[in-house]
């Protein structure tokens, strides 16, 4: 396979199946929030075969069916509106050594059809974990919380975000503080970064 040096040479022929499977990041191809097929990648990440994941709904990569439930509804505005959606969440391997271990995940996503963006996707998940442990042990909601936080939101624009008061993210805010030693804000994000 020849590579082109300049401009108006021809493309080499690519393997597009391959690309896909072997690709550095976790690949999903999802429809109505069921995984349609997945990458190897994927697969390592998760400690699943392919086998235990296509067909099954993402709800299997969630701490809880609460987190799920409420991360559809979260996205699918923005799917609608924008036609992308990324965040940094905490997901759970399903299988292997590992098996139900939460670790921290980003997840972007693109939706074929922004009148309904949950009908057919392609998302991405990158592996967190090795830059950012999950060392306390946090709610559903104090997951939520911390990702907000580290994404540089403010009390009032997290509750926004969740759909909840701000005197109710204040509050999971302050049991985070408590639980990784924190005596600010600015400290909690960066314990959180660290793990």
């Amino acid at each position: 396979m020849e590579t082109p040096s300049r401009p108006g040479m021809p493309v080499p022929d690519i393997d597009y199946r391959l690309a896909f499977e072997l690709a550095p990041i976790g690949l999903v191809l999802s429809s109505n929030r069921t995984m349609v097929d997945c990458n190897q990648r994927l697969c390592e990440m998760f400690g699943a075969a392919r086998e235990q994941l296509v067909g099954q709904s993402f709800q299997l990569l969630y701490p809880s069916a609460d987190e799920y439930e409420r991360t559809g509804a979260r996205i699918e505005p923005i799917l609608n509106a924008r036609g992308v959606y990324a965040d940094d969440r905490v997901m759970k391997r399903v299988g292997g050594r590992f098996q139900g271990e939460t670790f921290w995940c980003h997840v972007t996503g693109r939706a074929l059809n922004r009148e309904t963006p949950h009908e057919a996707g392609i998302w991405t998940f990158e592996d967190l974990s090795a830059r950012r442990p999950v060392k306390a042990e946090l709610t559903a909601r104090e997951r939520e919380v911390a990702a907000h936080l580290m994404g540089g939101l403010t009390s009032k624009e997290i509750g926004r975000a969740l759909a909840i008061s701000h005197r109710t993210v204040e509050i999971h805010r302050a049991r985070l503080m408590r639980k990784y030693r924190a005596s600010t804000t600015a400290d909690l994000v960066h314990k959180l970064m660290a793990g």
